[in-house]
C-alpha cells in the first residue's frame, strides 16, 4: 500500500513537471524571453513547497524563467544546466546531503538568492561548497544568501564575470585548518567581483589565485587564517575591506598592478599587510592597528606606491626585506609601535617623495619654518637596531654602558649611521585621521 502511494505520488509529480513545461513554452512562444531578463517581458515564475522535489523543476525549467523556495526545508544536492533564477523565500533552507556540492551551476547568467544553504561534503579536492560555479557559469550572481557549515561557501571555478554579493559565509568549525575551505575561492575568472559579504570562520576569507580583473569590496572579515589572500593575481582592486582577529588581514602574493585601498585591519594577529614578490601596485589610505607582529610586512616587493597609510600600535610598523627596492614612501603615519621600521641593508633608503616625507609619532622634532616639514631628516633606526635584527640575544645588553656609549658617539659623528631608512622630510603631523575601530 505504501508502495502504491509512493507511485502515486511521483506520478503525479511527473505528470505536474511536464504540464507546468508546457504551460512555460506556451508563455515563452507568447513573448516571454529566451534567457535572461528584459524589462517588460513575461517571466515564468513556480514556487516549490517543502518536501516536493526541487530538481525534476529545475531539469524542466525554461530558460530565463524563476524557480522559488517556499519557507521550510528543502533537499539538495541540485544542479542548474540553464539560465534561470533559483530564488529562496524568507526561511527557506536548502540542505545538501553531506556528499559534494550543494549546488552546482554549469550554465551562464543563473541567479542564487535568498537562501540558506547547508550541508556540503568535505573533499577539499572535489571542491565541495555551498555554491559550485564552474566554468560555463559566466555571468552567475550568488546574492543575498547565508552560507551556512559548508567547506566552501562559494567555489568560483572559472566563472568568469560572477558577481557574489550581499552573502553571510560561515565556514565549518569542526575541521583543522589545513581541512577547511575558504569563504569564497576564485580560479581563473576574469572580472569576478566580491562585494559586501560578511565572511568568518574556515581558512582564508577570499582566496584567489590565476586570474585577473577582479574586484574584492566592502566585505567583512573575523576569525579566519588570511582575510584576503592573493596568489598570481593581477590587474585587481583590494577596496574598503574590513577585518579583524584573523591571522592576517590582506595577504598579497606574486601578484602585479594592484588597488589596495581604504582596507582597515583591527587587532590582526600576525600582520596587518603583507606584500610577497607583489610589484607595481598601489597601497593607498590603508588603515593597520594593534597588529601582534607587524603592522606590515614587505617582503622583495619592488616599484610600488605606500601613500597616506596609518600604521600604529604594532610591535614594528613596517618591516622591509629581501630586496624590497624602488618603492615610494609618503604620506604614511607611523604611530605609537614600539619599532617603526625594521630594515637591515648596506643601502640608504630615502623616504620622501617630491619633498613630502611621512609622520613618525616618535620624532621630536621642530618646525621653525611653518611649512608641516620638519626642520631635521628622521633616522627610525640607529647601528645598535642593526645588531639587534640581526643578533635577538644582544637585546640583554640593550641598557648596558656600551650601548649607550655607540648611540652617544653615533649621535655626534654621523658618519657613523649605517645604511637604513631616512626621511629627509618628515611630517610634523599626520594627513588624515583613520576611521574608528571595528565593532
Amino acid at each position: 500500500m505504501a508502495a502504491h502511494r509512493g507511485a502515486a505520488r511521483t506520478a503525479r509529480s511527473a505528470a505536474w513537471c511536464t504540464v507546468w513545461a508546457i504551460a512555460a513554452a506556451a508563455a515563452l512562444a507568447q513573448g516571454a524571453p529566451a534567457g535572461g531578463e528584459t524589462p517588460g517581458a513575461r517571466v515564468v515564475e513556480r514556487t516549490v513547497a517543502p518536501g516536493e522535489p526541487v530538481q525534476p523543476l529545475l531539469d524542466a525549467l525554461p530558460a530565463g524563467a524563476t524557480l522559488r523556495l517556499a519557507p521550510g526545508r528543502h533537499v539538495g544536492p541540485l544542479r542548474i544546466d540553464r539560465p534561470c533564477a533559483l530564488v529562496g523565500e524568507a526561511g527557506a533552507v536548502l540542505v545538501g546531503s553531506g556528499s559534494g556540492s550543494v549546488v552546482t551551476v554549469s550554465a551562464p547568467d543563473v541567479r542564487v538568492e535568498g537562501l540558506e544553504i547547508t550541508g556540503s561534503g568535505a573533499d577539499l579536492p572535489a571542491m565541495d561548497s555551498a555554491v559550485l560555479l564552474t566554468e560555463g557559469a559566466a555571468r552567475a550572481r550568488v546574492v543575498s544568501n547565508r552560507l551556512v557549515d559548508n567547506l566552501f561557501g562559494v567555489y568560483v571555478h572559472g566563472a568568469a564575470d560572477s558577481i557574489i554579493q550581499g552573502n553571510e559565509i560561515a565556514g565549518r568549525r569542526d575541521l583543522r585548518l589545513a581541512e577547511a575551505g575558504n569563504g569564497v575561492s576564485i580560479w581563473n575568472a576574469p572580472g569576478a567581483q566580491v562585494i559586501g559579504n560578511r565572511i568568518r570562520h574556515g581558512r582564508d576569507g577570499i582566496f584567489v589565485k590565476t586570474s585577473s580583473r577582479n574586484v574584492f569590496a566592502d566585505n567583512t572579515f573575523a576569525e579566519l587564517r588570511f582575510a584576503i589572500h592573493y596568489m598570481y593575481t593581477n590587474d585587481s582592486r583590494i577596496v574598503g575591506n574590513r577585518s579583524r582577529g584573523n591571522h592576517v588581514a590582506w595577504a598579497i602574493m606574486y601578484s602585479d598592478r594592484l588597488e589596495i585601498r581604504n582596507n582597515v585591519s583591527d587587532d590582526d594577529r600576525d600582520h596587518g599587510l603583507m606584500l610577497n614578490s607583489t610589484h607595481r601596485s598601489s597601497v593607498i589610505g590603508n588603515v593597520v592597528r594593534r597588529g601582534r607582529e607587524k603592522c606590515a610586512f614587505v617582503y622583495a616587493a619592488t616599484a610600488n606606491r605606500f601613500e597616506d597609510n596609518w600604521f600604529e600600535g604594532c610591535p614594528i610598523g613596517i618591516h622591509f626585506t629581501a630586496g624590497s627596492a624602488d618603492n615610494t614612501i609618503t604620506g604614511n603615519a607611523f604611530v605609537g609601535n614600539r619599532h617603526q621600521v625594521k630594515y637591515v641593508g648596506t643601502r640608504h633608503l630615502d623616504w620622501t617623495h617630491a619633498g613630502r616625507g611621512n609622520y613618525w609619532s616618535d620624532n621630536p622634532a621642530f618646525d621653525l619654518d611653518g611649512d608641516g616639514i620638519a626642520d631635521r631628516p628622521y633616522r627610525p633606526n640607529d647601528v645598535m637596531d642593526a645588531i639587534l635584527w640581526t643578533l635577538p640575544a644582544a637585546k640583554a645588553l640593550v641598557n648596558s654602558p656600551a650601548v649607550q656609549v655607540v648611540r652617544w658617539a653615533q649621535a655626534r659623528f654621523p658618519a657613523l649611521y649605517p645604511g637604513g631608512v631616512i626621511d629627509s622630510a618628515p611630517l610634523m603631523r599626520p594627513v588624515a585621521v583613520p576611521p574608528a575601530a571595528l565593532p
